[in-house]
């Protein structure tokens, strides 16, 4: 990320939204299970929440310095921190209940990454396990943004196609004032 577009993602501004715009559509009526994975955490902000939810969570981050300092904020709770890619996670066939990503998605590129990203996350999940995602739309504000960083939105219309082809069902997205959220379940 630019340093702009890091900053705001740690700041308390950004907390608010996500408290209480993005987290508060996103995870109406969804349960996550006992074992979750987040991927992308960032400075853990959607953390906080995803941590009160399930027995147990586990944040894989891209970041090494964000990793770091996530898990020496969270040490001896139930979150584990873990340095990796979405795109090749480093665990076994359904080892979770519960899936997460909350605007994180838009920093992969090509699509076809985002792809393999989706189909890791149905790897891992139990049969009938539950991803929920949620990301902005396309703007040119936000292309602005995200100058000198990787932008690359998945317009809404295109996620049922695309988690569908990697193995998930039950496939609902619904689109907000900040984007999308979406809800679907491994097959």
């Amino acid at each position: 990320m630019n340093d702009a577009h890091m900053q705001f993602c740690a700041s308390e501004d950004w907390r608010t939204i996500v408290h209480e715009s993005i987290l508060a559509v996103a995870l109406r009526d969804v349960e996550l299970g006992d074992e979750a994975i987040e991927i992308g955490p960032g400075p853990g902000f959607t953390t906080d929440i995803l941590r009160t939810r399930t027995a147990h969570l586990t944040a894989v981050e891209l970041d090494e310095g964000l990793a770091a300092a996530l898990a020496r904020r969270l040490a001896g709770g139930n979150v584990d921190v873990v340095v990796g890619d979405a795109t090749a996670l480093d665990f076994g066939a359904g080892r979770f209940t519960g899936a997460v990503s909350f605007h994180m998605l838009h920093h992969i590129a090509p699509a076809q990454a985002q792809d393999r990203a989706f189909a890791e996350l149905a790897r891992v999940l139990v049969p009938g396990g539950v991803l929920v995602a949620a990301d902005g739309v396309y703007s040119e504000g936000s292309a602005a943004f995200h100058q000198d960083d990787t932008y690359n939105p998945i317009a809404p219309e295109d996620l049922e196609g695309r988690l569908t082809a990697v193995g998930f069902g039950s496939v609902r997205v619904h689109t907000h004032d900040l984007g999308w959220v979406c809800t679907a379940r491994a097959g």
